[in-house]
């Protein structure tokens, strides 16, 4: 005789399975659009890294030019929430993803890094306007339990975009356009299928955020942790690609060793976060501080491409889970309504630091050599590291049991804390 017990699990898994499809068939054109430009644009970093170090380019003049596109990125996220507002959704994207699509192309004109930095800020600011688009867009048509499912689809796109990304730079030979140019079709093709959605664009709207000087009164460890996580990533998506080459990998190897990194980074976020929602969050962000010191070290000091690529999905898992322990970790400091704001907060803190971690890690390439940048990456973990251990001798941890569900969140704009399921629902309820 069959157990009644199959039947029902069977059924419960296919409500669960329908109930994300339903959430994540609506938004499908958006999340189609924003693989493609990670597929297309998501290379970039590495493609510039790549091309002005084989060109001679100094190492502060790489930094430079990484820390131009972070800082594009902040301002594009300051000020595109206004453009919406005046032209609309449909209509603002199109023209981020025209500019982005002509300024990739643009690199072909002319290789210097004065150009190159002038077109990171142009990409920055086109990126951050995709990206509050998109982002928007998408907390808006998110609803009641179907937000973790679309914020899910959200990481899965972005994410494999643009890890896949990083082989379009085995495309053609040494000094080939081949990579600009498939980048370029692919950003231009990711408008069709938001221009042809039928989906309404939401009302307009304005994100909120809190000042820096309440975030760290509320939690001292979120906004450090943000800020010291953003000039660590920062400084590796910049020069990370440089130490590769630098290290002897081919181009084919450095796109794989980036790859790795970031499929690395997605691979740990959710048992480390599971973890944190069963103890006190600030010893797993400690746990994580410290791995990510040892696996940074780990690669200064490593010889072989095999032991890199472990020691690189290491640090890409650890690394990568630090920004939404830090946000998980503050919000269990707030109520419902202020969470949002919050987040925006810490992801601004986190650009911040983003923008400033390119000078700073092409500064220690400069003065130490090539495994320069992974020991400043240490550096700043072990700083954060010894703050983080300083506040559990200060203070209290939060129970347990109060603590809010750790979310993986993208470290876009102020406008991907819209698809915190916890965060929002919250500030919606009466």
């Amino acid at each position: 005789m069959v157990s009644a017990a199959v039947p029902v699990a069977v059924t419960d898994n296919a409500v669960r399975n329908a109930a994300v499809l339903n959430a994540i068939l609506p938004v499908r054109s958006l999340l189609l659009a924003i693989f493609m430009l990670m597929a297309g644009g998501g290379f970039m970093n590495t493609f510039i890294s790549v091309r002005l170090e084989r060109a001679g380019s100094s190492t502060l003049a790489i930094g430079l030019v990484g820390t131009a596109y972070f800082a594009g990125l902040v301002a594009g996220s300051l000020h595109a929430p206004a453009l919406l507002r005046r032209i609309g959704h449909i209509r603002a994207f199109a023209a981020f993803v025209a500019v982005l699509s002509a300024s990739t192309l643009s690199y072909a004109i002319h290789r210097g890094p004065l150009f190159w930095g002038s077109l990171r800020v142009v990409d920055g600011i086109c990126l951050a306007g995709i990206y509050v688009c998109l982002e928007s867009w998408l907390g808006e048509r998110a609803e009641g339990g179907g937000r973790g499912s679309v914020l899910a689809g959200y990481m899965i796109a972005l994410y494999s975009g643009q890890a896949l990304g990083q082989f379009t730079l085995n495309l053609g030979g040494s000094g080939s356009t081949m990579p600009l140019l498939i980048g370029s079709v692919l950003i231009s093709l990711a408008a069709v299928p938001v221009v042809l959605t039928r989906i309404s664009a939401p009302p307009p709207g304005e994100a909120s955020s809190f000042s820096f000087r309440s975030l760290y009164s509320v939690s001292p460890l979120g906004i450090v942790g943000a800020f010291l996580t953003g000039v660590m990533l920062g400084a590796f998506y910049a020069m990370g690609a440089v130490y590769a080459r630098r290290s002897g990998l081919s181009v084919s190897t450095t796109a794989l060793f980036m790859s790795v990194v970031i499929m690395g980074g997605v691979a740990l976020q959710w048992p480390l976060g599971r973890l944190s929602d069963r103890i006190d969050r600030r010893k797993v962000i400690v746990i994580g501080l410290a791995g990510t010191l040892a696996a940074s070290l780990a690669i200064a000091m490593t010889a072989g491409t095999a032991a890199l690529m472990f020691f690189g999905a290491l640090f890409g898992g650890l690394s990568f889970a630090l920004y939404p322990l830090c946000v998980a970790h503050t919000n269990d400091h707030l109520s419902g309504q202020q969470r949002v704001a919050a987040s925006g907060g810490l992801v601004l803190l986190y650009s911040l630091g983003a923008a400033i971690g390119p000078f700073l890690g092409a500064l220690a390439m400069t003065i130490v050599g090539t495994a320069g940048l992974f020991f400043f990456i240490a550096a700043c973990a072990g700083a954060a590291l010894a703050f983080g251990l300083w506040r559990q001798v200060r203070s209290q941890p939060v129970p347990a049991h109060l603590q809010e569900t750790y979310v993986v969140l993208p470290r876009t704009t102020a406008m991907s804390a819209a698809l915190d399921p916890v965060a929002a629902d919250e500030s919606d309820a009466p």
